[in-house]
């Protein structure tokens, strides 16, 4: 939520900002390249005012609109770029605290991928980040949603539950969710409280670490 709108992907190839007051429905993106997006799925902003998100294949019209399964940054003024084509069904996407690194965390990859932001909506290459725990009995399985928090701890909700990454991409640990989880975010009060959607709950997970807040405008 920014300025009491609150920003969304929509699978039917929109990026879309909801105004909390009236209802009001804007459409923020909904092409590259004269061609609908796939299935825009994550995203986050930056203090710019722009907003990176990802756009997989996931329930896309096929042929795919795209071509490719991507990740796109839409400046304030509405110019989108893409910056990164090369990953399998690019799913979640964080910033660090400090803006200086863009997550991005593939759903069909073990791997999670780091990329140096070097401006708004300007990246360097990529480079592996961590390894997401596999389940027993599969081999290349990523994670959807995540989040992280004000030191810079990554939580990200996969098959086995939310795993836990420090910045440097050592594994801190598992949170073991009832249900495969989908996305998570900090809330309450103080912004330590984990909740996390899974296949038919929201749960709540206390914690003492604090969420990070991005500003965006």
């Amino acid at each position: 939520v920014v300025d009491n709108r609150l920003l969304a992907c929509e699978m039917d190839g929109r990026l879309k900002s909801f105004d909390l007051a009236t209802g009001q429905e804007t459409t923020l993106a909904d092409k590259y390249n004269g061609e609908r997006f796939n299935a825009p799925n994550d995203l986050v902003i930056d203090r710019a005012g722009g907003i990176y998100f990802t756009d997989p294949r996931f329930r896309a019209p096929d042929p795919w609109p795209q071509g490719k399964e991507a990740v796109y940054y839409r400046a304030a003024d509405g110019k989108v770029t893409r910056l990164i084509d090369d990953r399998n069904a690019p799913n979640g996407v964080i910033l660090s605290p400090d803006e200086k690194t863009l997550y991005v965390i593939p759903s069909m990859e073990k791997q999670m991928w780091a990329y140096p932001v070097e401006s708004p909506g300007k990246i360097g290459a990529g480079r592996v980040f961590c390894e997401l725990k596999q389940p027993e009995g599969k081999d290349n399985t990523g994670g959807d949603g995540l989040t992280i928090d004000s030191n810079g701890n990554l939580y990200i909700t996969s098959g086995l539950g939310l795993q836990v990454f420090d910045p440097s991409g050592k594994q801190l640990g598992i949170i073991a969710i009832p249900e495969q989880p989908a996305n998570v975010a900090f809330g309450g009060k103080e912004r330590k409280t984990l909740y996390v959607t899974a296949r038919t709950s929201l749960y709540a997970v206390e914690t003492t670490a604090t969420g990070h807040v991005f500003p965006g405008k």
